[in-house]
């Protein structure tokens, strides 16, 4: 009896801000869209509290208004089946004014995003859903709470007892995976920056990222992605991401 696979396969990605699914996923996401899969993308805040050039907001209200015209360039460019803007205001680095302000991602209650959640998981009916490691990759607070309550919801939407509002179904995905990296290239080049005057602890645009405690938090890695056919791809929709580097 021959049976054939009908259900045209489905991955969600959950990420915080404008950028993350191009900078750290995007040769996964343009991998699996190149090969037919649905791929749909939910990101949690606007990235207000980025840091831009004056020049790329001209013509722009705000950055999150430039981040988002740059978001839509990056799904196109992936080849992303849809985009949902949770809405929730980007929180800052940790120990900022902007983790306080009533509209933050980190100012939520985690019932509250997660519900949320498990409303689009319903909907979405995702196989495998992708988020940031519990650390969110370099601590910053909005990837750990999309995690958190990405972690969250992916359980809820399987148990049929969570109150929904929507009445949605249960919806169960089949794998849940974080997005992380390998710490050996991050151990090497922490070691070299003080050899070029450069201080480990103190890296990135705005000197907050600690990148000698992320080198030493390693996570188990289950799957590697080849993503060497869609590198033009990838690069293509991180340049979308001009106003953020990209």
């Amino acid at each position: 009896m021959h049976h054939s696979y009908s259900v045209r396969p489905r991955i969600l990605a959950v990420m915080a801000n404008p950028d993350d699914e191009s900078f750290g996923l995007g040769g996964t996401l343009a991998h699996y869209a190149s090969m037919g899969v649905t791929v749909d993308l939910i990101c949690t805040t606007g990235g207000e509290e980025g840091s831009a050039d004056a020049h790329y907001l001209e013509g722009y209200s705000s950055l999150a208004e430039r981040r988002a015209t740059e978001l839509a360039c990056a799904v196109r460019t992936l080849g992303l089946s849809s985009l949902t803007m949770l809405g929730y205001r980007d929180s800052g680095m940790a120990g900022t004014p902007a983790n306080q302000h009533p509209q933050a991602l980190a100012a939520q209650p985690l019932e509250t995003v997660t519900a949320r959640l498990v409303t689009l998981i319903s909907a979405l009916q995702p196989h495998v859903v992708i988020t940031f490691d519990p650390i969110g990759g370099y601590r910053h607070p909005d990837h750990i709470a999309t995690h958190q309550a990405t972690v969250a919801a992916f359980h809820a939407a399987a148990d049929p007892t969570y109150p929904c509002a929507e009445q949605a179904a249960p919806w169960q995905a089949q794998k849940l995976y974080f997005q992380t990296f390998s710490r050996q290239l991050l151990r090497a080049i922490v070691w070299r920056m003080p050899l070029i005057g450069r201080d480990p602890r103190r890296f990135g645009r705005n000197h907050d990222v600690d990148l000698a405690a992320l080198a030493e938090v390693a996570f188990p890695i289950h799957a590697r992605i080849d993503t060497i056919a869609v590198t033009a791809q990838r690069l293509a929709a991180a340049r979308c991401h001009a106003s953020q580097g990209g």
